[in-house]
């Protein structure tokens, strides 16, 4: 994946993601500690949990944005024999480019992708999905 990869197109993340919430500035620390406007930071919370697991089992970080578009891939692993993207969802809807790497018969080396969200563990058309929590196991 360093051959695609573009210095100049990144996200960060933090190492600890309790250091990320505690940088939250006073207003919303208190929305967060009482659990109001989560959606606000639900989805760069989920995906900095899901980013430092990764991490810490030993994976790069790469995403993918697609050119004039809204579209975007979180993240990608690679297996010995597979490109996996993996997607981070803060509700439970469709990740519409996962379908479409996972579906298309463009990108050769995809054949599943691998969904964390809120939801349960379960899976249709090569999209496996887990609760974040799990994300820790992805490597096992």
């Amino acid at each position: 994946m360093k051959g695609n990869y573009d210095e100049n197109r990144f996200k960060l993340y933090f190492g600890d993601t309790g250091l990320f919430v505690s940088m939250l500035d006073g207003e919303a620390s208190e929305d967060f500690r009482a659990n109001r406007n989560l959606g606000v930071y639900k989805g760069a919370l989920y995906e900095s949990i899901v980013g430092e697991a990764l991490k810490k089992q030993g994976y790069d970080l790469y995403y993918y944005k697609r050119e004039n578009s809204t579209l975007e891939q979180d993240f990608f692993i690679r297996t010995r024999n597979h490109l996996v993207p993996v997607e981070v969802k803060a509700k439970n809807g469709t990740a519409k480019l996962l379908r479409t790497l996972v579906t298309s018969d463009s990108y050769p080396d995809i054949n599943f992708g691998i969904k964390f969200s809120a939801g349960n563990i379960g899976g249709s058309n090569h999209i496996f999905t887990a609760p974040y929590f799990t994300a820790f196991l992805l490597r096992d």
